[in-house]
Formats: C-alpha cells, sequence, structure tokens
C-alpha cells in the first residue's frame, strides 16, 4: 500500500465506509498539486480507494465544466447560479464516476463478472467500464426503464433484464441483485453504498471539482437529484476530505430534491425520523424515471449530510420538472433528462420560497443527458411539421405551429 495514504474499511451499522490518512495524504495533495494536474476524475488519485494504478479503467470521466448561468438566473432573478454540467460524462451521467472506481476495484480484487440494480444509469456505465475492463456484466433494470436505455445497455455488451414489480413498494432489481450475487458469488456494482463500499466514493470527485472551478471559494448551496441518495452522500464526503486536508474552512448546506411521486427520503427528512427509520416509497410514479427507487439505500448518510450541513429536502411535482427541463434548455442550451433536472427544479421552489436568497452562490448538478429519455421529451410537443421547399408553406408552417410571424 502507498505509503502516502491509508485505506480502512469499518463496519457501522451494517455499513462499510473507507476512511483515509489526511495527514498523509496532505504532505503530497495541496493546491499547487493539484493545479498542475490534467482534469479528470483521478488527479484525485490519493482520495480514492484504488491502490494499483495499472489496474485504473477510464474513459475520461469528471473534469466536467461548471457554467455560470445567464439567462435562466436572469429569468427566475437568481444572481449566482452554477451549473455542473455532468451531461458530457462519457455515457452521459454522473454515473461514470461510480463506476470508473467500481469497476477499477473489481479489476484490483481479480473479479471477473459485475452485476448491478438500476433505474438505468448506472447500469449504462457499470456496462460500458466492463466493457473496457473486460468484464461480463449482468444488468437489473426496472421494466419501466426507457429504451433507449436499454437500447445502450445492449450494445455496450451488458445482459440485461428488465425486471416487473416496482408497483409493489420494493425494488426488484435489488432483490434479483442479491438472489445472483448469493448464488453465483458475482461482484456487486450498483450506484449505492450498502453493496459496494468503493464505487460510492467516485460522485464526491464533483465537490473537489467544484472548489477548484470556484477559485476555492465554498458555494452556500448545492442541490441534488435525489434517488438512492448515492450523490448526495458521495458529494456530502467529498466536502468533507477537502474540509479535513484544509482546503476549505466549511461545507455548503445540501438539498436534496425528489419528486412527488417518489420522495422517501424527503417524508423521512420532514417527519424528522432517524436514519434507520425511513420508510420504503409505497407506489413509485414520476417522470424522473433515474430517480425512482422506492428506498434511499444511501439515505442514512444523506439524512446526516442534510441535517451536519444545515441544508433542507424537498419534493417537486412533475409538472415543475418537465417545466424546468424545457427552461433549462431554451436558456442555457442544455438537454437534460428528468431525473438530472429535478435538483433545479427543487432550486426554483426554494428560491421562490425565500429558503435560499437570491444572491447565494448556488450550484446546481445536472446529473444526465436528455438523450436517455427523449421520449419524455417528444410528449411535449407535437412533432416537426412537415412542408415542401416553399416559402409560402415555410410561413405558413410558422405561424401555425410556433404562433410566429416573420417580417
Amino acid at each position: 500500500m502507498d505509503d502516502k495514504r491509508c485505506l480502512c474499511l469499518r463496519k457501522d451499522d451494517g455499513r462499510l465506509d473507507v476512511y483515509y490518512d489526511y495527514r498523509a495524504i496532505s504532505k503530497v495533495l495541496n493546491k499547487d498539486t493539484l493545479r498542475k494536474r490534467a482534469p479528470g476524475l483521478w488527479k484525485y488519485k490519493e482520495l480514492l480507494p484504488v491502490n494499483d494504478e495499472k489496474k485504473i479503467v477510464t474513459l475520461g470521466e469528471g473534469g466536467t465544466p461548471l457554467l455560470r448561468s445567464k439567462r435562466l438566473a436572469e429569468k427566475w432573478g437568481a444572481k449566482n447560479l452554477y451549473l455542473k454540467d455532468e451531461t458530457r460524462s462519457p455515457t452521459g451521467s454522473f454515473k461514470d464516476r461510480a463506476m470508473t472506481v467500481g469497476v477499477s476495484k473489481a479489476l484490483e480484487f481479480g473479479i471477473k463478472t459485475a452485476a448491478t440494480a438500476s433505474s438505468g444509469n448506472a447500469a449504462a456505465a457499470l456496462a460500458a467500464y466492463s466493457a473496457r475492463g473486460g468484464l461480463d456484466c449482468y444488468a437489473f433494470v426496472l421494466d419501466i426503464a426507457p429504451m433507449e436505455k436499454i437500447a445502450q445497455l445492449l450494445l455496450l455488451g451488458a445482459k440485461v433484464l428488465a425486471v416487473k414489480g416496482i408497483e409493489k413498494g420494493e425494488d426488484p432489481t435489488v432483490k434479483m441483485l442479491r438472489m445472483v450475487v448469493e448464488k453465483y458469488g458475482w461482484y456487486p456494482c450498483p450506484s449505492f453504498g450498502p453493496f459496494n463500499p468503493y464505487q460510492v466514493e467516485g460522485p464526491k470527485t464533483i465537490s473537489y471539482e467544484i472548489i477548484e472551478q470556484m477559485n476555492w471559494a465554498v458555494p452556500d448551496w448545492v442541490l441534488l437529484s435525489t434517488g438512492a441518495s448515492c450523490l448526495l452522500a458521495g458529494i456530502w464526503k467529498g466536502f468533507r476530505d477537502f474540509q479535513a486536508l484544509g482546503l476549505i474552512d466549511r461545507i455548503p448546506k445540501l438539498a436534496a430534491v425528489q419528486s412527488d411521486g417518489n420522495a422517501p427520503l424527503v417524508r423521512a427528512y420532514q417527519e424528522k425520523k432517524g436514519p434507520f427509520e425511513i420508510k420504503a416509497w409505497e407506489h413509485p410514479n414520476t417522470v424522473a424515471g433515474g430517480l425512482s427507487d422506492p428506498f434511499p439505500w444511501d439515505g442514512d448518510i444523506g439524512l446526516r449530510a442534510i441535517r451536519e450541513s444545515g441544508g433542507t429536502a424537498i419534493s417537486v411535482p412533475d409538472k415543475d420538472i418537465l417545466e424546468v427541463q424545457s427552461a433549462l434548455a431554451s436558456h442555457e442550451g442544455i438537454f437534460g433528462e428528468p431525473s438530472g433536472v429535478t435538483s433545479l427544479a427543487g432550486f426554483k421552489r426554494l428560491l421562490e420560497m425565500g429558503v435560499i436568497k437570491r444572491d447565494d452562490a448556488v450550484v446546481v448538478p445536472i446529473t444526465g443527458t436528455g438523450l436517455k429519455d427523449p421520449g419524455t421529451v417528444l410528449k411535449m410537443f407535437r412533432g416537426a411539421p412537415q412542408i415542401e421547399a416553399d416559402m409560402n408553406e415555410f410561413e405558413s408552417a410558422i405561424a401555425e405551429y410556433y404562433n410566429l410571424s416573420i417580417t
């Protein structure tokens, strides 16, 4: 093991967590060394749980841009809104950060077969990194997953199975994952911590990048689309890492945002439940399919992250999610899927409520590309009018379909 860091695992209330020797790491990792390294997730290798760098499997993940919102912020009356654009990740979502770590660790262990339970994005990421690393990949997805996500999985070589039963108030994909891991001994690599402590370390690099991209300033708020709470857990751990290293002096307020149609973590927060009192959502039903986990597997850490950071949790209706998806695309040029923009809908709501002040510095990761679920977008439109190559038909179509008059 590298003498510049120490990796430990401690079982605490059923969860395995990764701990680092910050004193040793601080001797080699500081603002100057980070400034000299190329952008990307593995520039933070000392804070990631892979010891053998030769086993790292990468597709160039990380280093996504932090864009200051202009037109959308002006529309909503916000002064300091920043968008962390994770749609530019290799497979189109932030889950690539989790799976580059999860698959790299699998190779370090000598694993041959990986399995996951997913609403789609984590499975796609695992399939891609498994293909690059030479692992067999089995993916259990919900039967409501968009065909676009399933097509991506199949092309990447995963053995995909769509599992029924989400309406029963439990996650049938997790049930299948448990069974195959027990029977075949496969490596479980979903994007939540209780089944694999390594991959949850990947998303925390978003926090590192936010701090660097803001020139070492700490934002007032970070808002996160939340399903299983893996992103919330990772982001919190990332800020805590940098605080432990003395690179920042505080942690921003963290806000979890869920859909009204599936909000188990928000309900637990609002009812002041403890981390082991969270109940599964009875009948998940939301346009944000990537957030349809009935039970937030990392909810224990999620609640702690919200409360210790002084943040909050809120749910929003599907109507708001779709409106914000459209506004983000038309005002900022970012095409996010409903799951990826749920956090932005939460920002708008909290801004209107006065919980977030208009001059607060706020970062909102857009966690997944709209190309994951174009079917939802098409339902909002009538399609494109068909015309002959004729100016009269052009002007008529513009007037009829778009209610515009060109002069």
